[in-house]
């Protein structure tokens, strides 16, 4: 059943509409919620594919499954990561107030449409700068409660961020705030689809779904995470301005002083630098797009021996 959640009237007679659809009734309740960035695409798949087997096959569904998939459309349709009427990062508009700005209300609105779930997956790609694998943030506060059902979801690494990293603005602090479980999931990179992640999370998402007992059909068993706390990852800035030109692999393991590229400089054809790997371990973002500056990302590392420092959550 497609349900309209928020409906604004916009300029030249046009309209703001999120809508969800709701499928199954009764019984528990999870909602999959994506698109809350414009150029984060890689939930669209997955919320497709997901619908696609719940309408194939609803004999298996024991609950109410609810799919978000453009939460925020306006960015969707421009390609922009904000919501391009007024500039703003919609992740950091929660918990929004129904007497505040359009963004503001947009917030509340799917906050209160939101609440009260047995469970929530908010999907997020990574930006069109980096690469990550499959995996799922949580705040340290709410880690005993969310990483159990976070190694459901068929994931590559749980990473537990420290309480002063994590941004109280997101629709996932929001929602956990409310006691309403809500996992926050990033893979890939912006403004593409990669398949293979997808299909990998719509096995967790089942995984997740049988363990509440929601979904009585096949499922595939689930790969073991990697869980990392407070100082498991390194990070890789750029030193200067260049083009960067990776030598390892994404999703490859590194050792200290691995060569992971250089920064190069095409108008001299000089290497300006050479970047090593600060510690041992997985290699789990990479940057995509080659154009840095001084400060720009260019790897994060799980660190197996744990001396990294953590960074905000985005």
């Amino acid at each position: 059943m497609i349900q309209e959640v928020v409906r604004l009237p916009l300029a030249v007679d046009e309209e703001l509409t999120i809508r969800k659809n709701r499928l199954g009734s009764g019984g528990k309740r999870l909602c999959v919620v994506t698109g809350t960035h414009g150029d984060e695409l890689e939930g669209q798949y997955v919320v497709w594919r997901l619908n696609r087997l719940l309408q194939e096959h609803p004999e298996f569904l024991c609950g109410t499954v609810e799919l978000y998939p453009a939460m925020n459309p306006l960015g969707i349709s421009t390609m922009t990561r904000g919501i391009p009427l007024c500039d703003l990062d919609m992740n950091r508009t929660f918990p929004g107030s129904e007497d505040g700005s359009m963004s503001e209300y947009i917030a509340a609105r799917l906050v209160a449409d939101l609440k009260g779930a047995d469970a929530v997956i908010d999907i997020h790609a990574s930006n069109i700068y980096l690469r990550e694998i499959p995996q799922v943030r949580i705040n340290v506060n709410t880690a005993a409660r969310l990483v159990p059902m976070a190694r459901r979801l068929n994931m590559d690494f749980i990473w537990v961020h420290a309480a002063a990293t994590v941004l109280e603005s997101t629709l996932a602090y929001s929602l956990n705030a409310l006691d309403t479980p809500t996992l926050v999931v990033e893979m890939g990179v912006g403004n593409r689809l990669t398949r293979a992640y997808g299909d990998q999370l719509l096995e967790g998402i089942l995984s997740l779904m049988a363990s509440m007992g929601m979904w009585t059909g096949p499922v595939q068993p689930v790969r073991e995470p990697i869980v990392s706390t407070d100082h498991h990852v390194s990070f890789v800035n750029s030193p200067c301005p260049g083009i960067f030109i990776p030598a390892a692999e994404h999703t490859s393991h590194v050792t200290r002083g691995q060569r992971l590229g250089i920064v190069a400089d095409p108008l001299t054809g000089e290497v300006l630098q050479t970047l090593p790997c600060p510690a041992d371990g997985l290699l789990f973002t990479l940057r995509e797009y080659p154009v840095v500056y001084e400060g720009s990302l260019i790897a994060r590392i799980l660190d197996k021996n744990g001396s990294g420092k953590e960074e905000a959550a985005s």
